[in-house]
Formats: structure tokens, sequence, C-alpha cells
């Protein structure tokens, strides 16, 4: 069985879906769709000026895997400015911020999307061991972007 594909952490998420060529009728122009993770490498690379290194660790992939995301981004955006097709940007597999999650039952430790974390305050997830839906984040939200965007700010469990 594959393993699962990591989170991609992004910091960023456009105002605006699509760009479009001028002049042209939007119902018949070809389209490239660019993943949310991959205008993010696009973003820390080109218009940050981070090194792979950098970007790789802010987004909480390994420098390979932000190369591949990197090198497909550049494609689809340079195969739109050339060939004239619009982007589309949505989807991918992202999360705006990781937690760290301990189910307090059985102390199964594990990491989850920021997005999923509603399902948790609602008592609709539980731990994947144990089924308890007794969960806490361990992190306390020190991390600057957690203290921001996490679901709780503190160590209270439900």
């Amino acid at each position: 069985m594959a393993r699962p594909t990591k989170w991609r952490k992004i910091e960023h998420i456009p105002a605006i879906p699509y760009f479009v060529p001028s002049e042209t009728d939007v119902e018949e122009l070809p389209e490239n769709i660019l993943k949310l993770e991959e205008l993010e490498a696009i973003r820390l690379k080109d218009l940050e000026g981070l090194e792979q290194g950098e970007c790789a660790e802010r987004m909480e992939v390994s420098r390979p895997t932000f190369q591949r995301i990197l090198l497909s981004a550049r494609e689809k955006v340079a195969d739109s400015l050339i060939n004239g097709k619009m982007i589309r940007i949505e989807g991918g597999n992202f999360t705006r911020n990781i937690c760290p999650i301990r189910c307090l039952d059985c102390g199964k430790e594990w990491k989850e999307s920021f997005e999923n974390l509603d399902a948790i305050k609602k008592g609709q997830y539980a731990c994947p061991d144990c089924g308890s839906v007794k969960i806490i984040c361990e992190d306390n939200c020190k991390g600057k972007f957690c203290h921001k965007n996490c679901w709780r700010h503190g160590r209270m469990d439900f």
C-alpha cells in the first residue's frame, strides 16, 4: 500500500483564483490548473527569492518533493504563457498549518491538518487507534502561524 501524501504547508491563498490572457473568449480557452502548493512553491522560490532548502522547510516537505512541486508549477506557467492558456488556481494537498495532536486516552501522537481540526472540535473526529474523541493540540499554539490559525489557545480538551 502506498504511503499517504504528506500535507504541504502554505502561507498564502490567492484572492484571484485564475488568470486569463486578454482579448480572448474564456469559454473556448484551454487551461492549466495550478495547485495551491505549486503556487506557494513559485511564491517562495521566485518571488521571495529563498533557497530551495528554506522553501522546503517552510512548506514542511523534503527538498526533492519541493523540487518536483516547483518544476510542475513552472511547466504549467510556461505552457500558459507560451500557448495562451488560462491558469486556474485550485486544489492540491495543502494545509494552512500542521498541528501535533495527542489522544488523552491511549497517548497516540500524530500530525493533523489545520483544515481537519473543525471536525475534531465538533467531536466528529476520533483517534485512529482507540476511537476516543479526547484529543488535544500538543503545540500549545507556540508557532506564530499556529497561534493565529490554530483551533485552540492552550491545552484544553473538549
